[in-house]
């Protein structure tokens, strides 16, 4: 939910916006390099920008070899050259410190590839550099807030309250929902029967329930590393502290299943959104992250307290054969539906 072939980049190499695109950015999501190329071209190049920026800042604040009060550091200078403020030598060796810390080849790329996206970003149209910077700006902010609050690997911190992982979710995905939404709008004629407000409202749900899905599906992981999303207001009542979660899964599990449904909730939304669409394109990449959001789902409602303890997550080769049968039958809404309710089971 998240143009042009100009060569960019000063930085020692030189990159073209096609490069960027279809090399770097299908390979760190190959998912949604999926939905983006189903895209028209005048909503292509903003998503994709909008994506590798955000993708980029996330890399930064997940590299653990760096002191997380240095990648708060490294993520505000990223922000600040995001809005716009000239800072191609600091991006410029930001990226050079930063790149051989990464494993994932296409990681690597990635952060080389920084100062080339804001080019991309400041030769962008007017209104897209604004959109991709409004949203950046939102996303940046959760980030450094996440970042902020989990300092201590070794030392288990819950959020306060519902409130909290809510702000979150909408910081960092919530407000992806709402750039799509204000994209189409202004880019495509006839793009929805629906009112913009009621659009934006589905967006920032559907955004919502995406990020809580990858919450939800990490949160093992997350606790070994001292982070827990389900807020203590929550824990309390069932006489818990965070450190327990993992050792009384079983008894952890009115919580989990709670957020869980809240993310069924919230990937509906994301369905009836992608249905009121009319371009069938379009349709079919939106709808297509709710579709594996909504099996990621039914695969941890069967695993039960054990998805704290597994790595769960959809086949790649199950994600293509959805793919396939979004398009073969030509976005078609029946389609959808139907796939919906066969991997929400």
């Amino acid at each position: 939910m998240w143009g042009g072939n100009d060569s960019l980049g000063k930085s020692g190499f030189s990159v073209s916006v096609s490069t960027l695109r279809r090399s770097i950015l299908s390979r760190v999501s190959r998912s949604f390099y999926l939905s983006i190329r189903l895209l028209p071209k005048n909503l292509r190049d903003p998503v994709s920008l909008g994506y590798l920026l955000a993708r980029a800042s996330d890399t930064i604040a997940d590299t653990a070899e760096v002191p997380i009060e240095l990648r708060i550091e490294d993520l505000r200078l990223l922000a600040r050259g995001i809005q716009g403020e000239p800072l191609r030598d600091a991006i410029v060796d930001l990226s050079a410190s930063l790149a051989p810390l990464q494993k994932d080849v296409a990681e690597r790329a990635l952060i080389e590839s920084i100062q080339p996206c804001l080019d991309w970003l400041d030769q962008s149209d007017v209104s897209d550099r604004e959109e991709v910077r409004a949203v950046l700006k939102q996303i940046n902010r959760g980030q450094i807030l996440d970042l902020d609050r989990f300092q201590n690997p070794k030392q288990i911190v819950a959020l306060e309250t519902a409130a909290e992982l809510n702000e979150y979710t909408y910081l960092v995905a919530g407000s992806a929902g709402e750039f799509w939404t204000r994209l189409c709008f202004r880019r495509l004629p006839k793009f929805t029967t629906q009112s913009e407000t009621k659009m934006l409202d589905l967006g920032k749900r559907y955004g919502m329930s995406l990020q809580l899905i990858n919450i939800l599906r990490d949160a093992g992981a997350d606790l070994r590393t001292g982070r827990c999303y389900f807020p203590n207001e929550q824990l309390a009542a069932l006489a818990m502290e965070p450190t327990q979660i993992l050792r009384e899964s079983e008894r952890f599990q009115p919580i989990y299943r709670e957020w869980r449904e809240n993310a069924e909730r919230g990937i509906n939304a994301g369905l009836q959104y992608a249905n009121a669409i009319q371009n069938r394109r379009v349709r079919i990449a939106t709808v297509l992250p709710a579709l594996i959001g909504a099996r990621t789902l039914a695969l941890l409602r069967d695993a039960g307290a054990t998805a704290l303890h597994r790595h769960i997550k959809v086949p790649r080769k199950e994600v293509r054969t959805t793919m396939t049968s979004l398009i073969s039958g030509f976005g078609a809404r029946a389609r959808s539906r139907a796939l919906y309710r066969d991997l929400s089971r």
